[in-house]
Formats: structure tokens, sequence, C-alpha cells
């Protein structure tokens, strides 16, 4: 059960620290408020990033429920 659970945090965390990170070094440009091709490109890259870590999120929350 434990590699269960390591398995799902890692889910979490990990496209969830890339997205931050995607999101932090977009927002810290000084052409942050004039958006370029690339830069809404990797607005969409961060937002899946974080998509899908709060999706693993919501599974274990759900999945630890039902135990």
């Amino acid at each position: 059960m434990a590699a269960r659970q390591r398995s799902i945090a890692s889910a979490i965390f990990v496209p969830l620290f890339i997205g931050l990170i995607g999101f932090v070094n977009l927002a810290q440009r000084p052409r942050f408020a004039v958006y370029h091709s690339v830069d809404i490109i990797q607005l969409l890259a961060t937002g899946m990033c974080i998509g899908v870590a709060l999706a693993a999120f919501f599974v274990w929350v759900r999945g630890r429920t039902t135990l």
C-alpha cells in the first residue's frame, strides 16, 4: 500500500511542481503584460500540468475516503 501512496503522491507533486515553475518563470518576465504565442503555449502547458496534479489529488482523496 505504501508504494501506491508514493506513486500517487508523485503523480500529484511532480506535475504541480513543473507547472508552478513554468508559471513563475513566465510571470517574472518583463513582457508578461504583452502575450506572445510562445507565452500562450507555455501557459497552456503549465495549466495542463497543474490540471493533472489536481486530478491526481482528487483521485487520491476519493480513494482514501473509500478505504
